[in-house]
Order: C-alpha cells, then sequence, then structure tokens
C-alpha cells in the first residue's frame, strides 16, 4: 500500500483567517435544505466561513477558499443571524468552510448553538482537529481530498505554489483517525460521514485513494463502515449519465452510497443556497 501523505497541524497556522476567540470571517449564512449527506433534504441554517488551508482544483466555494471574501462577525452577531434564520421551526445547524476547524471561536459558536438546541453538523476536509467544537458536534461530514484535487497548473496559481502546498496538506492522516475516534466514542447521537469527491474520469485511480485510505485508518485503528462512506461526482452542475452510472457502480462495489447534490438539482450553482 502507498504511504498516505502526513503534514504537521502547525502548518496550516499561516492560513487561518482569524485567530480571535470570539470572532469568525464569515463568507455567508442562509436557511435552506441540506443538499449532501445524510441529512439530505433537512432544512437547516448554513454558517459558511471564510478562509481555507486548501486549495482543491474543483472548490464550489471559491469566495470561501481561493478569494475568501465576508465580514469578521463576533459569536453574538452571528448567533443572532442564526437564530433569525431559524425561526421557530429549523433545529438543524451547518458549520461549513473553507476549513471551519480553522477558527478558534468555532468552540464557542458551537457550544452555543447546542445550548439553544440546534443538531450541528460540522464539514471538514479532517487536516485539522477543533476539539470544543467536536465535543458538541452531532454529525461530523469529513471530505478528505483526493490527489485529483490538486490545482496542477490551475490559472488562479501562476507560481505553483498552491499545488505544493495543497498536496503536501490535503491528507493528515493522524488527525483524520483521532477525528474519527473522537466521534466513535462520543455520546449516541454523534454520527459521521466519510465523503469523497470523485472524478469520473480518474475513477481507478480515486478508487485505489479511497481504499488505501480505508485501509490505512482501519490500521490506526479508526474503521470505516461502508455505509459511512459517501461517493459524489465532481463537478457544479447535474452529473451527467456516464458521470452518474460510473460512480453508481463505484458505491455497489463496496457496499459505500451515492451521495447527490439536492441543492445543485434545485437552485443550480448559486451562493446562498
Amino acid at each position: 500500500m502507498p504511504e498516505l501523505p502526513v503534514h504537521p497541524a502547525s502548518a496550516i497556522a499561516d492560513d487561518a483567517a482569524a485567530a480571535d476567540p470570539t470572532r469568525l470571517r464569515v463568507s455567508e449564512v442562509f436557511a435552506s435544505v441540506q443538499g449532501e449527506g445524510k441529512l439530505t433534504g433537512v432544512p437547516s441554517v448554513f454558517v459558511r466561513l471564510s478562509g481555507c488551508n486548501l486549495r482543491c482544483r474543483w472548490c464550489d466555494t471559491p469566495y470561501a477558499s481561493w478569494n475568501p471574501d465576508g465580514p469578521t462577525l463576533t459569536v453574538d452577531q452571528l448567533l443572532a443571524q442564526i437564530t433569525q434564520l431559524a425561526g421557530p421551526s429549523i433545529r438543524h445547524a451547518v458549520l461549513t468552510g473553507g476549513e471551519p476547524m480553522l477558527f478558534p471561536a468555532l468552540g464557542p459558536l458551537a457550544e452555543a448553538l447546542a445550548a439553544r438546541g440546534f443538531h450541528i453538523t460540522i464539514e471538514t476536509a479532517g487536516t485539522v482537529a477543533n476539539p470544543r467544537a467536536l465535543a458538541v458536534c452531532n454529525l461530523l461530514s469529513l471530505s478528505p481530498k483526493l490527489a485529483d484535487s490538486t490545482p496542477v497548473a490551475d490559472p488562479r496559481d501562476p507560481s505553483g505554489a498552491w499545488a505544493v502546498r495543497h498536496e503536501a496538506r490535503r491528507l493528515n492522516l493522524p488527525v483524520l483517525a483521532d477525528l474519527i475516534s473522537s466521534i466513535h466514542s462520543h455520546p449516541a447521537n454523534a454520527d459521521l460521514q466519510l465523503k469523497f469527491v470523485v472524478n469520473p474520469a480518474s475513477l481507478p485511480s480515486d478508487e485505489r485513494e479511497i481504499l488505501d485510505l480505508l485501509s490505512a485508518l482501519a490500521q490506526a485503528g479508526s474503521p470505516i463502515a461502508p455505509a459511512d462512506v459517501l461517493a459524489m461526482p465532481e463537478g457544479v452542475a447535474e452529473p451527467g449519465p456516464q458521470a452518474r452510472q460510473a460512480v453508481l457502480d463505484l458505491v455497489l462495489r463496496h457496499g459505500w452510497r451515492y451521495c447527490t447534490r439536492l441543492h445543485i438539482h434545485l437552485f443550480g450553482n448559486t451562493r446562498g443556497t
């Protein structure tokens, strides 16, 4: 089995959009339905934090990674927005990015949401941990980045510096294993999903890489059940028949789940949905 790349946790420090434990840089906050994963279709308030330690070639939220935007808000300011959007009926909050685990203030935000009775999903690449936020997380949505995500010869990265950094950082096996282990030992309501974006054009190599990573996690004491593995076709539009069939065949081979993008089906590639 090929050796999996690992990087030290300290390597992300220069990319954090904020180090203030009371403030977060926020790209967007909106109410919609969850478009991906085990909770697809569930009404939720989404908090997209702005800033990322990676630069995926196919990133569908470049305004939170390649060109991070948005104001810096206090936890209390953000809570007020979430509460207003949620109203009396929405009880799910999704903390996403960018990379939300970069922000020290994610913990206080997650704790405040939990105290208000929200079910909390945290969407992360799994390269860095945030123990305070993880302690109140109900669904940990991990999205490890495959080699095909590296932005080789990307015009947004003319020097190639981000391609090198992304490739070095995209997998952090010790952190990923620890995150999974933490959820496995979490209170009964906690769950996880391991979500992979796969390129139908490079499916054989993507499949091998996923299997290698699952094997490495099992060897590290953090095995993943097949039902917790999700595969999703790459792209920001509805996948065509061939792409759908290729990913469908993949999940049928291994007992994984096919992951759709309901928000793309409903709204297209549009911010705030």
